[in-house]
């Protein structure tokens, strides 16, 4: 897949990233990094205060927040999420499993059959110190218990989430490369 690996280092595929025991059995991973130009304490606000209704994705606003400009500062009242508070997605939303600032951000979804989740899905971002600022490594890690489930992933879900998260990470690094102090 095109855009699995985008921007991660061999040894970011290989490594393992926090939240990672959360989905063990995914039968779909993909692994996406950046190095950004500003230290972990001043890129972690932008993830924590993402959210639909929220500051949106940084990704393509007319597709994941229904035409809402995404923002472009770092906004107070939304930089309460903790682990255990819901993240609004549009009509679903994501549980934050794990915040740890400025370090370890993961999202999960978890919907339950009757013996097991029918989909399992983590989003995980792990800021890792870098003489250039800061090294984010994202790890997504899905698994869709159902009928073609598989496939949907290989098909829809891999690539659209890769595309998405491309744009999103670019996004990232440039709005806290500029609000960073130098």
């Amino acid at each position: 897949m095109m855009f699995q690996f985008w921007g991660a280092t061999p040894e970011e595929i290989r490594s393992p990233v926090v939240g990672d025991d959360l989905c063990s059995d995914a039968t779909l991973i993909a692994t996406r990094s950046i190095t950004i130009s500003a230290p972990p304490q001043d890129v972690f606000p932008w993830i924590r205060q993402m959210g639909f209704g929220r500051a949106g994705w940084y990704s393509y606003d007319w597709l994941d927040n229904l035409g809402r400009k995404s923002a472009a500062t770092i906004h107070a009242e939304w930089q309460t999420v903790e682990a255990g508070d819901k993240v609004p997605s549009g009509p679903i939303s994501f549980t934050a499993a794990i915040v740890d600032a400025p370090r370890h951000f993961v999202l999960e979804i978890k919907s339950l059959g009757k013996k097991s989740p029918k989909l399992h899905f983590t989003l995980a971002y792990e800021l890792r110190d870098d003489p250039h600022g800061t090294r984010l490594v994202t790890r997504m890690r899905s698994r869709i218990s159902a009928p073609l489930g598989s496939l949907f992933e290989k098909l829809v879900l891999g690539p659209g989430d890769g595309l998405m998260l491309r744009r999103q990470l670019l996004t990232i690094s440039k709005n806290a490369s500029k609000t960073s102090p130098a």
